[in-house]
């Protein structure tokens, strides 16, 4: 099922294969959005999609390396909630937590059937702003900087690796990334404190004794 030709979804994609939606922009909480795609508003879902499926396919690239199985995550997501909205429990945590966990186990389950794991490429930098580079050299400092990121989180253990991409990359909180992950927020705070420090360390030699690195994780998607 194509989740843009069944709800009318209209957009561009860029040069990772996302789509960038064109329809208009909808106030309504996810929660309510929700609601009125359990009453069948195909708008709604189509509102949600634009808001929360770059999120998710970011998430699944960062763990998979691979645009083709983020792709095929994103759409597998949303085919959940198609099929089921009563399975989210608003007391368990926030829609986007939800999604975030469906997007979770779908990808463990693809990388861990198919032995799925291709290094993101380093020329795949169409989100990057190299506007305030001025210089050729600074250029490719960065994209060798943000390349030597994205190689040392897909490297580390799935368990450090999505906490770095939901806490770090997506900017969730201890208690949103818990929900998403089913664990405590303890386990999410000493995961992401042993992750940092795997990743300091596995950038070191690149960033010549510098633990600046880390904090990089931010910049790529």
């Amino acid at each position: 099922m194509n989740l843009e030709l069944s709800f009318g979804l209209t957009g561009i994609m860029n040069d990772g294969g996302t789509l960038f939606l064109m329809n208009g922009r909808d106030d309504s909480s996810d929660n309510e959005l929700l609601q009125q795609i359990r009453a069948g508003d195909e708008h709604a879902f189509a509102t949600l999609y634009r808001r929360r499926h770059a999120g998710v396919y970011r998430f699944a690239l960062q763990m998979s390396g691979s645009q083709a199985l983020a792709e095929d995550v994103t759409q597998e997501v949303f085919m959940v909630l198609i099929r089921g909205t009563d399975l989210f429990d608003p007391a368990r945590g926030s829609l986007s937590s939800f999604l975030y966990g469906v997007a979770r186990n779908q990808t463990l389950r693809r990388l861990h059937r198919d032995r799925f794991f291709v290094p993101l490429s380093g020329n795949d930098d169409s989100e990057l702003d190299h506007t305030s580079l001025s210089k050729p050299l600074d250029e490719l400092a960065r994209t060798e900087t943000i390349e030597s990121v994205r190689k040392a989180v897909l490297s580390l253990p799935e368990r450090y690796r999505e906490v770095v991409v939901l806490c770090e990359l997506e900017e969730m909180s201890y208690a949103e990334t818990a929900a998403a992950l089913g664990c405590a927020i303890g386990t999410v705070r000493s995961r992401l404190h042993r992750a940092r420090l795997l990743l300091t360390d596995k950038l070191r030699p690149a960033e010549s004794q510098d633990e600046a690195a880390v904090k990089t994780a931010r910049c790529f998607a």
